[in-house]
């Protein structure tokens, strides 16, 4: 994201969310903070070139957050028995921080290995997890399809079992991690009469016959693209837990998942409102700096209290997913509700900072190489991905209006 891949970090006035929220955190999550903020900078290539993400996330010892200590990773989550949402929203705040493309790529590699700790195949496929924490196997998670996004149940991709195997036919679009991935966790119907029951998760290999991929352009240089399934056939193995369970399993994946959204938007509004604050400083105007000006001021102050307010929701939402429960299902229902407004807020108030950013730079702020023109073309998608903007307001409104239970 640096307009030199050489230059340092700009020095920062805004602390990360860990420092500057304590009440959420532990001791860990707060080493893992100092960490991030040591080990990732700018002028580390690595983090911007796609192929090269994964391998160095994996050297900072990030990845291994993605699988609990108890399957041979290192999230502490639930006593090393599952993923630490807060630790995960960590990382991805200082991820975004410095490379929203690192960010994206690290959630996916997530999302792509998680419906194997869903299903409790832990042990079967401890080789898998494995590679996903010392970052020698990426992972993809295709779910979406032309007319199947928001509405997952309307899903066409189909799957026939054929003796010790299952076949695959259908078309996945909007698909991050194209090109990079070793292996993609594929949603199809196993049995359409049952409708979305009959949904399933298969794990398929990139290479697998019958599956092709095309890449999709976009406005910042992301790996996305559009996976066709043709007759692609997969050993019967490669089913991920049980037919019918993969709704369940999506849909859990992106539970876990979907607070760290709202860290990444924190993350890339922490960085713009850096620079904003670092450019108008700098930059002399009517012989004086703009940061002077008391609408610039106003601005900034405006910025600076959303980025509060969207990180509160995002780490109590955070919080609130690392607690044990007696009541497991009511604390499901009342966090979803909590991530919900916390994905919802953090993505929406972080397009507002960002564009704030854009408009204090002046005519620099929308040329190619500069930080927040990218940051701006870099957090609209969040608004979209792993449940709209809508949908996120569908369950905060539905949970107010249920009958109480």
């Amino acid at each position: 994201m640096a307009a030199s891949p050489n230059a340092p970090n700009p020095p920062s006035r805004i602390r990360a969310s860990w420092s500057a929220l304590p009440m959420f955190f532990d001791d860990a999550h707060r080493a893992l903070g100092k960490d991030c903020d040591t080990s990732l900078t700018d002028a580390d290539v690595a983090l911007h070139e796609p192929a090269r993400v994964v391998p160095r996330l994996a050297e900072i010892g990030l990845t291994k957050l993605l699988v609990p200590q108890k399957q041979g990773g290192g999230a502490w989550g639930n006593g090393g028995a599952s993923v630490d949402v807060r630790a995960l929203s960590v990382a991805r705040e200082a991820i975004a921080y410095v490379s929203p493309l690192a960010d994206s790529i690290f959630a996916v590699q997530g999302l792509g290995s998680h419906p194997i700790l869903l299903a409790g195949e832990g042990e079967r496929r401890a080789n898998v997890l494995a590679e996903v924490v010392a970052g020698t196997r990426v992972c993809a998670f295709a779910l979406t399809e032309p007319e199947a996004g928001s509405d997952v149940a309307s899903m066409r991709t189909a799957a026939r079992r054929e003796g010790e195997h299952w076949v695959l036919d259908g078309e996945k679009v909007f698909i991050s991690n194209v090109g990079i991935a070793h292996h993609y966790v594929v949603f199809a119907n196993a049995d359409p009469a049952q409708g979305k029951r009959g949904i399933s998760a298969f794990l398929v290999d990139a290479k697998a016959e019958g599956l092709t991929t095309e890449p999709i352009a976009m406005s910042v240089d992301h790996p996305l693209g559009r996976i066709v399934l043709s007759g692609c056939k997969v050993p019967a193995s490669a089913l991920i837990g049980e037919v019918g369970h993969g709704l369940r399993l999506a849909l859990g994946t992106l539970d876990v998942f979907r607070t760290s959204v709202g860290a990444a938007a924190v993350g890339m509004a922490r960085r713009a409102l850096d620079e904003a604050i670092a450019r108008t400083s700098t930059r002399i105007q009517f012989g004086k700096p703009l940061a002077e000006f008391q609408l610039t001021q106003a601005a900034l102050a405006d910025m600076a209290t959303e980025l509060d307010a969207a990180r509160l929701l995002v780490f109590r939402a955070a919080w609130e997913k690392d607690q044990p429960g007696a009541d497991a299902e009511a604390a499901r229902r009342a966090a979803a509700t909590s991530v919900a407004m916390a994905k919802m807020y953090a993505t929406e108030a972080a397009q507002r900072i960002i564009d704030r950013a854009v408009q204090l730079f002046g005519g620099l702020g929308v040329t190619d190489r500069c930080v927040v023109d990218r940051l701006y073309r870099e957090i609209r998608p969040l608004r979209i991905y792993e449940g709209t903007t809508e949908i996120q307001k569908l369950i905060i409104g539905g949970a107010l209006v249920a009958p109480p239970k």
